[in-house]
């Protein structure tokens, strides 16, 4: 990837992101390790993360937005999963409320 992208990118992991990881570690430990400089996108393209977005309406790169949708949908269907599991430690409510969340990000991404 050259410089001149100016497309808004997800990360290939959208759904389970780094940042996130990371906000949680600090907030509980006070440590916060450093984020990476470049990811792997969507889209295949390594990229700088600052040119990176979870939110669906900052996203430029279609490819990426399709990325993003299927991997929102899949994830909401392995939480649904989940919570009808026996000895699940969520609630068939609670996965559900999850699972929706989730395919509202998909419809979001779409």
């Amino acid at each position: 990837m050259d410089g001149d992208d100016p497309h808004i990118h997800v990360e290939s992991r959208v759904v389970h992101r780094d940042a996130a990881v990371r906000d949680v570690t600090a907030s509980v430990f006070g440590l916060a390790g450093d984020l990476p400089s470049r990811v792997t996108s969507g889209c295949g393209l390594r990229v700088p993360y600052a040119m990176t977005s979870p939110h669906p309406e900052r996203v430029t790169c279609l490819a990426c937005r399709e990325h993003a949708r299927a991997e929102h949908l899949r994830f909401a269907g392995q939480v649904e999963r989940l919570g009808r599991m026996p000895g699940s430690v969520i609630g068939v409510d609670e996965a559900r409320q999850a699972a929706d969340r989730h395919r509202g990000l998909a419809e979001r991404f779409s």
